[in-house]
């Protein structure tokens, strides 16, 4: 991941398929803060939204803790961590939990402690997730600056001609 990559912004339709959520949960969520796009936001009536890599991670995350029954609050204080990571911090974490808190371990050793003590029910390796929609971007069209510059035809040459409508 490049950080050209990192500058890519997905509508919301395109969010939601990449993190395999409905459009309804991706607009309640950014109405609440939840998680909110963070390439462009919405300004008003017809203006479209732009996730970023990051935020279609952090989409994903949350929709799998929901999946396993984690609390909307307790996902709240997990976002709000993980928005205090750098990205590439992000690849080496795995989320634990016991269905009522989530813990961050960075290493195998904190994995095994946590089991160890009872706490951990189940997991997720933000490093799978993050190459799940590393994956599922590469097939779907993004932007910069009202340019295509991502989907399955993300070359230079195809770029140019989707600009001229050839």
């Amino acid at each position: 991941m490049t950080s050209h990559d990192l500058e890519i912004g997905y509508r919301g339709a395109t969010a939601c398929s990449a993190a395999g959520i409905t459009y309804r949960q991706l607009d309640y969520w950014a109405r609440t803060s939840l998680v909110e796009p963070s390439i462009r936001t919405a300004s008003g009536s017809g203006t479209q939204r732009l996730y970023g890599f990051r935020d279609i991670l952090v989409l994903k995350i949350v929709k799998r803790l929901l999946d396993a029954g984690v609390s909307l609050q307790n996902i709240r204080t997990a976002v709000d961590h993980l928005r205090n990571r750098g990205v590439t911090d992000l690849e080496r974490i795995t989320l634990m939990s016991d269905g009522a808190s989530i813990y961050e371990c960075t290493s195998s050793d904190e994995i095994i402690d946590l089991l160890a003590g009872g706490q951990g029910v189940f997991g997720i390796a933000v490093g799978k997730v993050w190459h799940e929609v590393e994956g599922s971007l590469l097939r779907l069209q993004g932007e910069i600056n009202g340019q295509i510059v991502s989907g399955q035809d993300n070359d230079e040459l195809s770029v140019r001609r989707k600009s001229k409508g050839a």
